[in-house]
């Protein structure tokens, strides 16, 4: 039985360029990084959660295709906060590049998209408080 999930792998073409984006401006941690046979294994992840995102260099995959006309999917990558606007604003200041000016309001809470270096869509999420039945 599976127990979990541990990588999601984002191409890039300069791992160093990446690490500062999703370290210095994302505000990740860098939680491996050493030479392996195939390249160099780079992840980050956010402080106290296990899921790691791997910083992989393969240019030829770095990035994302347009998106279509009208068309708002969800990045590679979703990122959950529990203050997106505050977020949003210390993002802004320290350079990250999104989609939209605001956040958008959603049935499931607020989202906004984002790019890293390579233009891979990074969403940005906040979830609504649960209801609780005080009856």
């Amino acid at each position: 039985m599976l127990t979990r999930v541990m990588y999601v792998t984002v191409y890039v073409t300069d791992q160093d360029r990446a690490l500062r984006f999703y370290t210095e401006q994302l505000g990740l941690e860098k939680r491996v990084d050493y030479p392996g046979p195939d390249g160099r294994f780079l992840t980050v992840g956010a402080e106290g959660h296990p899921f790691e995102i791997i910083l992989w260099s393969h240019a030829p995959a770095a990035g994302q295709p347009p998106r279509a006309e009208g068309v708002s999917a969800p990045g590679p990558i979703i990122l959950e906060s529990d203050d997106l606007k505050k977020d949003f604003e210390i993002w802004r200041e320290r350079g990250v590049e999104f989609d939209g000016h605001e956040p958008e309001e959603y049935p499931f809470g607020f989202r906004i998209e984002a790019r890293d270096p390579d233009g891979n869509r990074v969403s940005l999420r906040q979830q609504r408080p649960v209801a609780t039945d005080r009856g």
